[in-house]
């Protein structure tokens, strides 16, 4: 491999790198530490899209764990930059919680179910019939199809359950039209987080606990990949992709001295 600049900046997922269902991982409080205390920029990513970042902010913090929340960047944060460039001051019918929601309105967009610009799917713990028959009305009636991040279950203390990549197919089904994911893998969601802290990828390492989500948008966004261990891919699982992490490391605190 090319040999690559420093690393100046980071950009970590949150759950499986710095959590695990609700707890931190060990040395993921000693990581962040360092990470405030150097200057260096850095960003906290999550795919999920019911929070905002005062929430998310709030839950890491009784974890013990201190991020700002301008330090954490979400697929919702994400969705309404996308749309804020794609079609300012637009209008949309939403499926989701807080965090969607309050990210579209910080960017000016109107939440209506009359003839809106685009469907914006998220991620919620109530799924509607009546909610999901209205958006597949609206897309077939010319509404464009977006959703969060692709995403097919998501975790609970009771097992799995469907997320937006799960209902996104079943709206898919039913209307024919295929939605724009903006979340990882999507390096969209990457690129679009290098420019909020203002640095380049050739200096910036992304950390992730997937192959298949966090490494492959870092690969594609031009960035230094670090895989850790603690997550879904296991070691017997990193060989089977077709590309690779520059590196492996069993966990975020083999990563505390690069600080």
């Amino acid at each position: 491999m090319a040999e690559r600049k420093p690393v100046e900046s980071w950009l970590t997922d949150m759950d499986g790198v710095l959590i695990h269902e609700g707890t931190p991982i060990p040395g993921a409080d000693e990581f962040l530490k360092r990470l405030r205390t150097s200057g260096k920029p850095f960003l906290v990513l999550t795919n999920n899209s019911i929070y905002t970042p005062r929430d998310l902010h709030a839950r890491l913090n009784r974890m013990g764990l201190e991020v700002p929340v301008e330090s954490i960047w979400t697929s919702a944060l994400a969705t309404a930059q996308f749309l804020d460039g794609q079609r300012p001051g637009g209008t949309a019918y939403v499926i989701g919680e807080a965090g969607v929601t309050t990210a579209l309105h910080d960017i000016g967009y109107v939440l209506t179910d009359t003839a809106p610009d685009y469907v914006v799917l998220g991620e919620t713990r109530t799924y509607s019939f009546e909610a999901l028959t209205k958006a597949i009305r609206l897309i077939n009636d010319g509404a464009r199809f977006i959703a969060t991040n692709p995403d097919e279950v998501g975790p609970s203390a009771e097992g799995a359950l469907p997320a937006t990549g799960s209902v996104a197919a079943l709206i898919t089904k039913a209307t024919g039209k295929e939605p724009y994911f903006v979340g990882k893998p999507n390096s969209l969601m990457m690129r679009e987080g290098l420019n909020r802290i203002g640095v380049h990828s050739e200096s910036s390492a992304m950390i992730g606990d997937r192959m298949d989500t966090d490494v492959l948008a870092g690969m594609e966004a031009g960035m230094e990949t670090v895989l850790v261990l603690t997550g879904l891919t296991r070691p017997e699982e990193v060989d089977r992709f077709p590309y690779r992490a520059s590196r492996v490391v069993n966990s975020i605190a083999d990563l505390v001295d690069e600080i």
